[in-house]
């Protein structure tokens, strides 16, 4: 399957420039990315090699030289691995002059003390050969991602310079291109997929463009129905919880102290929403007589709540009660013991500790309990607190006796 990003170099490479202008700008962008090796005897330019991977560039680069000079380009190809790749070699010191001369390129030394090729600004004046030249840097050294998995479009250069003479062209498109260092290379990347949208039609890529909108507006229309499907099943899953704590308190007044307990608005709202689980607020705020609105039907079921909460902590008062038991445990709390101590506890609602010395240890937990390292005859202290503390602490004994 071809990939986007072969398919957009496709397009690219049929491109009519608008003149001869343009085409020396493509080519010189071409020329700075692809210049694999220049050849030097008694400082004079004997040779310049173009090496790319990608059958469209070589083809664009020999149909620009052959349009711009009137010379072909010598070719060559070979195979590398699984893939062709296709070398333009310009021989002669002549037309070599002329080719760096016409393309406005000079040679420059990186940082790294590499021989590279840096063309003029000059080439890039007009705003039709800054597209060029961004087609061309395309073409060489560019990829884009394909946009049903992400939006990502970036040209990757051997040196800082060159990627941010892209870069600033770009930017004058009003592009917010941005640069990253990757190992010992340097990105021009776009992340945005408006951006990349830009870039497309900046390049003339006009098929490619319209895929990449119709995926985006696909996605666009997709997110949006995910939105409002996710909302909407958050707004149901938040009044079927409210709705069910809402009745738990509800019945847990009636089977306490009964609704007789609450005002007569309490009592009517509390019987409506036991009756119709599933109604919404407006609902069984228009069930009332007279009518409630929504806020006033929401007080009253907070009224209902607050009241279940206030009985709940007067049923559930209890005071902490301690014992001092000795471990009768053959070999002591080890291992097994151990797990079987958590068990027992973990039964229980109430807060159980076992304290020893100055250590305190949650007795639900088989960690804490495994690092008190016990001893069979170990006096300890039993401290529990809760509604089931008493039972709790007759259990935890007889274990601890071996009972």
């Amino acid at each position: 399957m071809v990939s986007f990003s072969k398919k957009v170099k496709k397009e690219l490479e049929k491109v009519n420039s608008f003149g001869r202008h343009c085409n020396i700008a493509e080519l010189a962008a071409m020329m700075e990315c692809c210049s694999e090796r220049i050849e030097k005897k008694e400082e004079k330019l004997e040779c310049l090699v173009l090496q790319t991977e990608n059958i469209s560039v070589s083809r664009r680069a020999f149909w620009l030289i052959e349009d711009i000079f009137k010379i072909c380009a010598k070719i060559i190809v070979r195979r590398r691995k699984k893939v062709f790749v296709y070398t333009l070699v310009l021989e002669g010191t002549k037309t070599v002059q002329i080719v760096m001369e016409t393309l406005k390129l000079k040679q420059q030394i990186s940082p790294s003390g590499s021989l590279f090729l840096y063309t003029d600004h000059l080439v890039v004046q007009n705003t039709c050969c800054k597209r060029a030249f961004i087609r061309g840097a395309f073409l060489s050294v560019g990829s884009v991602a394909d946009p049903e998995k992400t939006y990502h479009l970036e040209m990757v250069f051997l040196n800082d310079i060159l990627a941010q003479q892209l870069q600033t062209i770009m930017n004058s498109f009003e592009v917010e291109a941005k640069i990253i260092s990757r190992k010992h290379y340097y990105v021009v990347y776009l992340k945005e997929g408006s951006q990349i949208v830009e870039l497309l039609n900046i390049m003339q890529a006009p098929i490619a463009l319209m895929e990449l909108e119709n995926v985006r507006i696909l996605k666009e229309v997709r997110n949006s129905v995910n939105r409002k499907v996710n909302c909407e099943t958050a707004n149901i899953q938040k009044t079927v919880t409210a709705a069910s704590r809402q009745i738990q308190d509800i019945n847990y007044i009636k089977n306490t102290v009964g609704l007789e307990y609450l005002t007569e608005g309490l009592e009517e709202i509390a019987q409506l929403r036991i009756d119709y689980p599933d109604a919404t607020l407006k609902e069984l705020g228009d069930l009332l007589c007279p009518k409630v609105g929504k806020s006033g039907v929401n007080h009253r079921l907070k009224k209902l709540c607050s009241i279940a909460e206030v009985l709940r902590e007067k049923e559930g008062k209890s005071e902490m009660i301690t014992k001092k038991i000795t471990i009768q445990i053959p070999a002591g709390l080890e291992a097994r013991p151990v797990a079987l101590l958590v068990q027992v506890a973990s039964q229980f609602e109430s807060s159980i500790y076992i304290e020893c010395g100055k250590k305190r240890v949650n007795a639900k937990s088989i960690m804490g309990m495994m690092s008190m390292g016990l001893p069979e005859g170990e006096e300890i202290v039993v401290v529990i607190e809760g509604v089931d503390e008493k039972e709790a602490m007759e259990n935890i004994e007889k274990y601890l006796c071996g009972k």
